[in-house]
């Protein structure tokens, strides 16, 4: 039967919008099971706070579980990984940022290409680090600190959360600026390297605000300056290493990413849920607790950060010959 000119181009219109109705279908009918967040760090560091932070968010406003899964090793790629050959269904997630940045430059070859294999969803936050020594260092400033180092070259050991973890890198741009010759003593994750530092087994590290705040606060660690380019609301009367090192400035960032090819209206979806949280009181607060800054912006704006980050870290892993274990 042949149709008239009219219904045949209504059928052709009709045929062509099909696969644009189904992905919003498929957006709105989103989650219709549990989402994992992969977080490739080891549990109770700051990756793992802020993931679990969001995690509950999005798991009371979209009535499915949204489930921390820790997936450590090799500096975040194992957990990055699985995340990049997951489908690109929105149902795996990746809590990233600064670590992968620090990555590309300091793996010569992965399996992947962070920017071009995971889609930006959301920030989250930004945090300055912490320079902190255990009790038993005499150092109460950055500048008797520099002293200390150099009156003592190669007996400081300093913690990180592992070869080119943000709290290394700080670290190096630290031992750069200043001067300083401290041995790097690198932990399988923040949580390790913690326990460390508060045993005195290591002298000084570059934690995380989050992950270290409450044990500057108890005085189990003294911290010696924040690593940001503006002092801390969370600790105000700490200084910031940039007062005494003009121009330095190291911070962690976080947020969501997702396989590419994930659906825009997914990603949509997700970026708007988390902008949500980001503006609520309750999770601004506890944000500003952590000493971090919410990351509100759309998904553009967290991949944009991310290419930032990675420049500026190239050049402090090419100068401090950083190399993976």
């Amino acid at each position: 039967m042949k149709l008239p000119r009219r219904n045949s181009l209504h059928l052709v219109a009709g045929a062509a919008a099909l696969p644009a109705v189904s992905r919003v279908a498929r957006a709105q009918a989103y989650p219709s099971r549990p989402v994992r967040i992969i977080v490739p760090f080891a549990a109770a560091g700051a990756f793992d706070i802020m993931a679990r932070l969001i995690g509950q968010w999005l798991s009371e406003r979209l009535g499915q579980p949204f489930v921390i899964e820790n997936r450590p090793g090799a500096g975040t790629n194992i957990g990055t990984e699985t995340v990049v050959k997951a489908p690109p269904d929105g149902y795996t997630l990746l809590l990233a940022g600064t670590p992968n940045a620090i990555n590309a430059t300091l793996y010569e070859k992965l399996n992947f290409n962070f920017i071009r294999d995971i889609a930006s969803v959301a920030g989250i936050s930004r945090a300055p680090l912490v320079m902190a020594v255990h009790p038993s260092v005499p150092a109460k400033t950055v500048p008797e600190f520099i002293a200390y180092a150099k009156a003592n070259p190669g007996k400081i050991s300093m913690a990180s959360a592992g070869i080119g973890a943000p709290s290394h890198v700080s670290g190096e741009l630290f031992k750069m600026m200043a001067g300083v010759n401290v041995v790097h003593v690198p932990y399988r994750g923040a949580g390790p390297a913690l326990v460390d530092l508060l045993a005195g087994q290591v002298q000084v590290g570059f934690p995380s605000m989050p992950s270290s705040i409450e044990y500057v606060r108890a005085g189990k660690l003294r911290a010696l300056a924040v690593t940001s380019a503006t002092r801390s609301d969370a600790l105000p009367d700490i200084p910031t290493v940039g007062e005494f090192l003009p121009g330095y400035e190291a911070s962690a960032s976080y947020g969501i990413g997702a396989p590419k090819g994930t659906p825009v209206e997914i990603i949509d979806m997700l970026n708007k849920e988390i902008n949500a949280a980001l503006g609520d009181p309750k999770m601004k607060a506890r944000l500003a607790d952590l000493g971090g800054t919410p990351l509100l912006g759309s998904a553009a704006d967290f991949g944009k950060l991310i290419a930032e980050e990675t420049e500026k870290w190239a050049k402090v892993i090419k100068f401090a010959g950083i190399k993976p274990e």
